[in-house]
């Protein structure tokens, strides 16, 4: 399964995006603001990896992001209807993010019937909420102290997309 946007390539996560996957989630800009700190060895990455190819297999709805063939990020639903990506520092500001979560979005919507999708955000990854706020997220809640990352606490704002 595989959906093309103007510059990406949305596919299917494999264990061969490993390399890929772990220059990513061992980048600490890349991960400021996930849920997890950045990843200090590949085996993390391929932990990571193969629960998300799992849940491929219980209706999770994951899409690799690859532009010019390298894998620059992650975006989709791995357990609907939470929704998220994450992109590549080197490809930030250049609107990928938001080609590929709109194709997501569609796909989602296409093969599942799922009322909606959900979307936690720290409310410090302004780009991350333009990104969804564009794309028709709106907010519905916000929480303080949701997780531990690190040494610090990290808050939450909550934001759902309606099915069109």
């Amino acid at each position: 399964m595989q959906v093309q946007t103007e510059r990406l390539l949305l596919r299917r996560p494999t264990v061969d995006d490993l390399e890929g996957f772990f220059e990513i989630m061992s980048n600490p800009s890349a991960m400021r603001y996930w849920s997890t700190l950045p990843h200090a060895d590949i085996e993390v990455t391929r932990t990571w990896l193969a629960q998300m190819i799992a849940r491929e297999q219980t209706g999770g709805q994951h899409f690799v992001i690859e532009h010019d063939g390298r894998v620059i990020g992650e975006v989709g639903a791995g357990t609907l209807p939470e929704f998220g990506f994450i992109i590549h520092p080197d490809f930030w500001g250049r609107g990928m993010a938001s080609e590929a979560a709109r194709a997501a979005i569609d796909q989602i919507f296409n093969v599942t019937d799922t009322p909606h999708l959900f979307a936690d955000v720290d409310p410090r990854n302004t780009a991350s909420l333009r990104v969804l706020t564009r794309l028709g997220f709106i907010e519905t809640g916000r929480a303080s102290k949701t997780f531990m990352l690190g040494d610090g606490w990290s808050d939450s704002i909550y934001l759902t997309l309606p099915r069109p």
